[in-house]
């Protein structure tokens, strides 16, 4: 597992934990969780070929699009709850995040912080958008509709009446 992000959720999840990973992708994630952390893991994502892929490794999925809520879900019924590096790609993260908390007991986010300096020196320098190894897209393909930094979180679970246990910042400048 290369990502960085995946190595501290994976820290965070207990051992023999229940866990839903909302925008699943193919499954990198909640696999390592599985073999790793033992946990029971489920997957949700609304790519039909992410969810083959999750399919492929053996994984509990659902075909599902994360704006339209978690209905299926009852309360409290998963011990974490983990959107890594989707936020910014929902429509309703305002609805997702409400529901996140609904349904888990330990609410995992992962996001890229487009206030971060780099970021900024991309747009002051370069008068472009801002393109990183990690969001590699151009203005005009980019899946990210809704750009937040730390402090917008902050709010958006302040005003949902969320409290924030833990902050982890990470960096990259490549």
């Amino acid at each position: 597992m290369a990502r960085i992000d995946y190595q501290l959720i994976e820290h965070m999840v207990s051992e023999g934990a229940t866990v839903l990973d909302l925008g699943c992708g193919d499954g990198e994630l909640l696999a390592e969780l599985v073999q790793k952390r033992h946990v029971k893991g489920s997957g949700v994502d609304n790519s039909p070929s992410a969810v083959e892929a999750c399919v492929a490794r053996g994984l509990s999925v659902f075909h599902g699009d994360l704006d339209e809520g978690l209905a299926d879900f009852d309360d409290g019924s998963f011990d974490v709850v983990i959107l890594s590096f989707s936020l910014q790609q929902l429509h309703k993260p305002r609805l997702v995040v409400r529901e996140m908390a609904r349904v888990g007991k330990l609410v995992l986010v992962s996001f890229p912080n487009f206030a971060h300096w780099w970021a900024r020196l991309q747009l002051l320098a370069l008068g472009r958008m801002p393109i990183s190894k990690e969001l590699p897209y151009q203005w005009y393909d980019t899946p990210n509709i809704h750009l937040c930094t730390i402090r917008d979180f902050r709010t958006l679970c302040a005003h949902e009446g969320l409290e924030v246990e833990r902050e982890l910042y990470l960096h990259s400048f490549e």
